[in-house]
């Protein structure tokens, strides 16, 4: 029985996904690894992902070398949430999903995605089904590997701080102080949105400003 089946998109806020019971669920935070890039607007899907495990007591992250990921996994309700940091770095990241999903046999209708998004401003949260990769290398990887109709949870980490700036150049900079200020409210929003879809059966379409 399917996990996360996709339904008509009326308006903004009708559900994106209802799930049944005896699910299986794989949340992928994307992000480059290694202690370089920790804080990095381009790792703001490790974060998310760290917080979300951190407030639902999963065990500690498990490096499967042939997963080409960090997972770690728990029984929520009467959903299996299996989640992945992938190793593979930012471009390569449909490598390490595609492996997951092969190994553990989950469809992409089981699989959402946590990603930065250069083209939303930092406060916001989006959330889709499909779509195309706007730009993001990682997202681009992903579905290249393993195709597009999987949920996306989008954090808005722009705009640049200059028009010329290299957009590489700038998902790679820390966060602002003011930034870091509103941080821990926008990641705590994105590990209450996933503990809705766990528990709350559907995944909204919609945008969260914060």
């Amino acid at each position: 029985m399917a996990l996360l089946t996709k339904r008509p998109l009326t308006e903004t806020v009708m559900p994106l996904y209802t799930l049944s019971a005896n699910k299986t669920m794989l949340v992928v935070g994307l992000g480059n690894p290694g202690t370089d890039y920790e804080g990095t607007r381009h790792n703001i899907g490790f974060a998310c992902i760290d917080r979300f495990a951190e407030e639902n007591e999963f065990e500690s992250w498990v490096n499967k070398k042939d997963l080409k990921s960090l997972l770690t996994q728990k029984v929520l309700g009467d959903t299996r949430v299996i989640l992945a940091k992938p190793t593979t770095f930012m471009n390569l990241s449909g490598e390490a999903i595609q492996a997951i999903a092969s190994f553990y046999k989950i469809g992409l209708e089981h699989i959402v995605i946590i990603a930065d998004e250069l083209d939303i401003p930092f406060g916001q949260i989006r959330i889709r089904i499909g779509g195309g990769a706007a730009g993001h290398n990682g997202v681009k990887s992903v579905i290249q590997h393993c195709g597009e109709d999987f949920g996306r949870i989008r954090i808005g980490i722009g705009p640049k701080l200059h028009e010329k700036q290299d957009s590489a150049d700038f998902v790679l900079t820390h966060f602002s102080k003011e930034e870091q200020k509103r941080l821990p409210d926008l990641i705590r929003e994105v590990s209450a949105i996933l503990t809705e879809t766990v528990y709350g059966d559907q995944l909204y379409a919609e945008t969260r400003t914060f």
